[in-house]
């Protein structure tokens, strides 16, 4: 998915990754969108340009485009693009981990 989307300072724009079926000893279950748990993994779309340090330079971001990360639960801001498809915009600091 490409996005015309440029975050500033340290902020990641990530497409959360949902898992739409859920598996049990007993079969696959299709749960709805309401019981449903927040994605908590998602795919790095855009990168800010990081914050300055105390001299003006730029400090680069940990991630980059591509990248599969983990983040906290309830972290970000989302909102749909004109496509339908659900974003998140999202502070380097509720990353808590890449998935390699």
């Amino acid at each position: 998915m490409t996005v015309n989307i440029k975050p500033l300072g340290s902020r990641v724009v990530v497409a959360p990754i949902e898992k739409d079926v859920e598996t049990f000893a007993g079969g696959e279950l299709v749960l709805p969108d309401t019981a449903k748990e927040k994605p908590q993994q998602g795919e790095v779309l855009a990168v800010g340009p990081g914050n300055r340090d105390d001299e003006g330079n730029r400090i680069p971001l940990d991630v980059e485009v591509g990248n599969t990360v983990v983040f906290a639960k309830y972290a970000g801001t989302g909102f749909k693009t004109e496509e339908g498809k659900e974003i998140l915009i999202l502070k380097e600091s509720d990353i808590l981990a890449k998935i390699e």
